[in-house]
């Protein structure tokens, strides 16, 4: 039809725009993008503090709110999520400097600042929402609701999984669930297949509706036989993308059946490692989240390529509140110090154990919540939501080790240098993974979706 209109000029105008590469959907087979240029890392494992764990007690120390103690603030604050705000209340943990380069962390992690030397700290991170549920999909998704694909969908889709036995997206879980839901973990609008597949490693089914294969002939004749009907469903729907990922999500579940009880069997762990992670502590939420990162770094070694790990609630006082629990507006002093205890060991022994088995250069931990805390008091001795300026830390491969990057004003309260957002964060990941956050999109409604919408830039200063 082009050819025989407007003498040509129709087809010229096509091949110009046939020449271009498109970067859209998955390829027809249901294979991944695959990489834009050389990976820094293979795997990424993210330690989500989901509540809102306070930068300004943890990894941005503020001697001004010391001075001040007790003062208004000198200018006007923000609405906060509750709008009671007090005067400025300092930390009451004392910060030291660790390591070769000196970066100060506070008491709350006495393990994590023997690893700082590996960190590269980021304490001018923003976020644009206050409100949990929207800060968690804002965080996750890129967009503060429903519908949109989690960053571990959107890293299995430009790469695919690197185990044929395991999905590529896994979330552990021991504790809740963050404030939004299960939802933060799904696929949107891209296939099925690269949804977060949640991971209980201390339960009786660790992952629901598999268990291990009984009569395997059987099964996998029953399994062909029904791959042949959906094959033949397939073609009458044209090759839909989610019918192809109902059919291989059937194949990775029979693989399953054989790789999941070895993967959460850690009878070979010595009990040196055992110990490194914190599996034999007398706290509960310790040990929940020590077996969370033991098992996240034996994910890893078998190729899955995102792992998130949930914030087990460590006050442990019947508060109902495990969906975000480092969210102190009262009683700070106590919620912090259990959550911390409940996550500092086990972490950096992820991360010590990674380094010595040559996987932290092939591997990136990711260390945030969704917004940090205020710096004047809520109530009598809690702390509201602050997303003005935050601190998160990234460690592994391609990640400038032992750098701080960015700054907050003297009270913690705004980014005032390096002021960057949660989609130059996921700009980053992807960056280090080898994907160019512009080109991994996927059409849908009529328009080119992305993690980082229309925004995001790589965070050079923090790359090695």
């Amino acid at each position: 039809m082009l050819r025989t209109t407007s003498t040509g000029f129709g087809m010229l105008a096509l091949s110009g725009l046939m020449s271009d590469p498109a970067y859209g959907a998955v390829a027809g087979d249901g294979g991944s993008v695959g990489p834009h240029f050389a990976p820094k890392v293979k795997n990424v494992i993210f330690c989500y503090m989901s509540g809102g764990l306070s930068h300004i007690d943890s990894f941005d120390p503020k001697p001004r709110l010391a001075e001040e103690a007790g003062q208004p603030m000198p200018f006007e604050t923000a609405r906060t999520m509750f709008n009671q705000d007090g005067n400025i209340m300092p930390s009451p943990w004392d910060f030291h400097r660790y390591g070769e380069s000196g970066i100060p962390v506070s008491d709350l992690f006495p393990h994590i600042a023997t690893c700082v030397d590996d960190l590269a700290v980021i304490r001018s991170m923003t976020a644009k929402f206050m409100e949990h549920a929207q800060g968690n999909f804002y965080f996750h998704c890129g967009q503060p609701f429903t519908g949109f694909p989690s960053m571990g969908a959107w890293v299995t889709y430009g790469l695919g999984s690197g185990s044929r036995d395991l999905p590529g997206f896994v979330v552990i879980g021991s504790g809740g669930i963050p404030l939004g839901g299960i939802n933060m973990f799904s696929s949107g609008f891209l296939p099925a297949e690269h949804q977060g597949s949640f991971l209980y490693p201390g339960a009786e089914e660790p992952l629901a509706n598999i268990r291990p294969k009984e009569d395997d002939s059987k099964q996998r004749r029953r399994l062909d036989f029904i791959r042949s009907l959906d094959s033949m469903y397939l073609d009458r729907t044209a090759g839909h993308p989610q019918v192809e990922a109902a059919i291989k999500n059937y194949e990775t579940a029979y693989y399953m059946q054989s790789a999941v009880p070895e993967l959460v069997d850690i009878r070979d762990e010595t009990p040196a490692t055992r110990r490194l992670y914190g599996l034999d502590s007398t706290f509960p939420p310790k040990r929940n989240y020590a077996l969370q990162c033991l098992t996240a770094r034996r994910l890893i070694e078998r190729g899955v390529r995102f792992v998130e790990l949930t914030m087990v609630d460590g006050r442990n006082r019947g508060t109902g509140n495990s969906s975000n629990p480092w969210d102190q507006h009262t009683d700070l002093i106590i919620g912090h110090t259990r959550n911390a205890f409940a996550v500092d060991q086990p972490v950096a022994g992820l991360l010590q154990d990674l380094k010595t088995r040559g996987l932290l250069d092939e591997t990136l931990v990711i260390f945030s919540g969704e917004f940090g805390r205020t710096p004047f008091v809520q109530g009598t001795n809690g702390r509201d939501h602050n997303p003005f300026g935050f601190s998160l830390w990234l460690a592994g491969g391609g990640v400038k080790r032992g750098t701080i990057y960015g700054a907050t004003d003297e009270y913690g309260y705004h980014a005032i240098e390096g002021i960057r957002t949660v989609h130059d964060l996921h700009a980053t990941v992807l960056h280090l993974l080898g994907i160019d956050h512009t080109k991994l999109s996927f059409r849908f409604g009529g328009r080119d979706f992305r993690l980082t919408d229309v925004h995001g830039h790589v965070i050079k200063e923090v790359l090695a």
